[in-house]
Parts: C-alpha cells; structure tokens; sequence
C-alpha cells in the first residue's frame, strides 16, 4: 500500500489522441464561425438612402446634399416606424464612409440624458470640433458634423431654447437633425431654423413588398393574406410589422406563418370578440354585457386595444346613424382619457359597453 502510495499518481484523463484533438479543433472553429442572430428590424435596416422606401421629398434633398451640395439643419417628423432614424443614419454612412461615421456623428436619445446642462456642455463641445473634407478612401466629404436629435419632442424647452444659439454659432462646422412625433412639441424658434420634412404612414404597397422581400431571404412560409394581415395589424408602423414577422416566424418554429399567429401576437383582440360585445350590447342584458366584458379582461386583453379596434368597427357600421356614432366616439375619447390617467379598466369598459347597449338597442 506504502509502495502504492509513494507512487507516481495515476491520471484519470484519457489521452489526447490524433482523432480526439481533430475534433476538438473541429468544435473550437465551429463556435467560432456562430451565426450572430440580429434582430430582423436592424438586419434590414437601409444602409444607403435609396433604400429608403417611400419618401421621396426627403430622399431627394439628401441625395442632392450626396452629390456635393450643402446640407440644411433638419427637422424630421410622422408617426413611428416610418424611417426618419434609419434615413438619416443611412445619409450620415454615405457622407462620411464607415471610418469617419464614429467621429463625425453624435446621436442622442431619449434614453440619454439630454437635459439644458448636456446641451451646454456635450452637445456645444462636438459641435465646436472643426474637421477637414477629406476621407481617407480619397472620396470627398463635407467639412461639417452632424448632431442627430432622435424623440427632440421629449426635451425640455428650457433645453430646446439653449440649442437654437448653438446652432446659429456652429453653422459652419455643423448641421442638426431634429426626430420627432409631434412637432408641436418643438418650439417655434428651432422649428424655423431647420428644413421640415414629414415622414408619411407607409402605404400598404410599400410594406407588402418589403416583408415578402424579408420572408423570401428568411424562408419564411406566409402567404398572401397572413402578409396583408400583418399590414393591417401594424398600421403603417413598418418596424412592428417585421418585429411581429419574426416573432411569428419564431413562434411556429418553421411553419406557415397563419393569422391566429399574427393576432396572438400583435394582441389584437379577436373579430369573434368584438362580435360578442355587439351581440351582448344589442341583447339589452347587462348581466350577459358584465360577463363578456369580465372574460374579456380575464383573457388578459388591453383595454386600450379594445378602444382602437371598437372605434373602427363603430365608424363603419351602416346600422348606427351620424348621431349615435358621434356619442359612442365621444364615450371612448373619454374613457381613453380616464385609462391614461389611471382609472381601473373594468370599471372603464362597463360605462363604454352601456353607452354602447344605450345606442344599440335605440334602434331594436
């Protein structure tokens, strides 16, 4: 035992023969060769401006500015998912090539702290910075920065007023693009200083082609109709359409992307759903109106989804005269209004859904 114990110790691990250290060389290279699984929305994202699909005011300015001439300050403004980041981030690659885009480009969001302070300082400091108009690919670039202002619309004024003098003193070295929603929400004296441009819902053409052109390189199986679904759903919002493609893609894992998917999804509220509301309103039963609101809300739907999708069927509906129509229309802003300020949703849909049975049973 002595002996066996004054020994050499035995190794218990196997040795490294020829096939196993091929194999392990094998793995090793696979995970260095791993797929990056990026997100749909920036895989496809445009990387130049003629990518940009359906504004062609704004994509003309900047392909003159592209050509050699001289960029105004911008204003950017529509609805969300229309492309004003993504053109103006495409601009910015073309103007600058992929080296000089880190450092002639500085873009804050909402997200960051943009407060009067980050003005005064962060902002002021970049848009001081002088630079030459050359690159190093030998093509020419603007002599000039640019400052993206993605959502300016949640700045303060305060912060907003302390930008309109930077950018009158920085004129020469720097030019602004301002990204909103509501322009409203930017005071009068930037608004002036810059060339607006306003980005336009996309047109249903435009984002049907566009996800055919996602599912084909993706292999995903959707028909026609699961596509124009998808479309409808989004409501021009061309970045929730492909955010709901992929999820959906992922979802049926390799399937036909069918509608029940899409509207799991999207929390759309079923058209089986929106039926049984009518159906309980016109019967004049608060008892059977009480329960399919109380089911609706335990299947977890959104109240605030329920209002978007019942204005759109009340707005259509031939049996409702003008009058009734603008009552109901009146009842779900209120309710909206009361939802956003925090009230209890069942509460909310109750008072809607007897204003509706109200409005309904007029006519039986």
């Amino acid at each position: 035992m002595q002996a066996f114990l004054k020994g050499t110790s035995i190794s218990t691990k196997p040795p490294l023969t020829k096939d196993r250290g091929v194999a392990a060389t094998a793995g090793s290279s696979g995970e260095n060769k791993k797929v990056k699984h990026v997100p749909w929305v920036e895989k496809y994202r445009p990387k130049c401006v003629d990518e940009v699909a359906f504004q062609e005011e704004v994509v003309a300015v900047l392909k003159k500015s592209l050509e050699g001439a001289d960029l105004p300050n911008l204003l950017f403004y529509g609805p969300p998912g229309t492309g004003k980041t993504s053109t103006i981030l495409a601009a910015a690659r073309e103007l600058f090539g992929p080296e000089l885009f880190r450092l002639r480009v500085l873009e804050l969001n909402a997200s960051d702290e943009r407060g009067i302070q980050v003005v005064r300082e962060k902002v002021k400091n970049f848009a001081q910075l002088t630079v030459s108009g050359s690159r190093s690919d030998g093509k020419p670039c603007p002599p000039f920065k640019i400052v993206i202002l993605d959502e300016a619309d949640s700045m303060t004024s305060a912060a907003q007023a302390a930008l309109r003098r930077t950018m009158e003193k920085e004129s020469k070295t720097t030019r602004f693009c301002l990204i909103c929603n509501y322009i409203s929400r930017i005071i009068e004296p930037l608004t002036s200083r810059c060339s607006k441009f306003r980005f336009k819902p996309l047109s249903d053409k435009t984002q049907h082609q566009r996800l055919l052109d996602i599912a084909e390189k993706e292999n995903v199986k959707i028909s026609n109709e699961g596509i124009a679904y998808l479309v409808k759903v989004s409501e021009g919002d061309l970045r929730k359409a492909i955010t709901f493609l992929q999820s959906a893609t992922r979802l049926t894992g390799g399937k036909e992307v069918m509608e029940k998917v899409i509207t799991d999804i999207a929390g759309v509220i079923p058209a089986e759903a929106i039926d049984g509301i009518f159906a309980a309103c016109q019967s004049g039963s608060f008892d059977k109106l009480e329960a399919v609101v109380k089911e609706l809300i335990d299947e977890g739907h959104a109240a605030t989804q329920l209002i978007n999708q019942l204005h759109d069927v009340v707005v259509e509906n031939d049996n409702l005269s003008d009058k009734q129509k603008s009552i109901i229309t009146e009842k779900l802003a209120e309710v909206d209004k009361c939802l956003a300020d925090g009230a209890d949703e069942h509460l909310q849909l109750i008072g809607l859904c007897a204003t509706l049975m109200q409005q309904l049973t007029q006519n039986c």
